[in-house]
């Protein structure tokens, strides 16, 4: 069954807070891997805008196609993923597997 929320985001802002929503600890995703669990699979960057300006998200378990952490928050971010049990080496999450 397909989960619906009602945020007052648009609906693909509707669409990425369902998947982020669903991201449980010790999850890491791609902006491209939420775009496309979204429904919208061209629309990685938007992934990126929508966590920008709803900080409320779990923000630290997305990352780049390559694995590697946000710039300029990655201090935060690999102590975040470090705390739910997932491996950072030199910026980047190790042993990624698609969700």
């Amino acid at each position: 069954m397909e989960q619906t929320v009602q945020t007052g985001f648009t609906p693909l802002g509707d669409a990425i807070a369902v998947v982020l929503n669903s991201l449980e600890r010790g999850d890491v995703v791609t902006y491209g891997e939420v775009a496309e669990e979204a429904g919208y699979p061209q629309c990685a960057r938007a992934v990126g805008n929508f966590l920008k300006r709803n900080p409320g998200f779990p923000w630290w378990r997305v990352v780049n196609s390559r694995g590697r952490l946000t710039p300029r928050h990655e201090a935060k971010q690999e102590l975040l993923l470090r705390g739910e049990g997932v491996t950072v080496d030199r910026g980047h999450v190790v042993g990624m597997r698609p969700r």
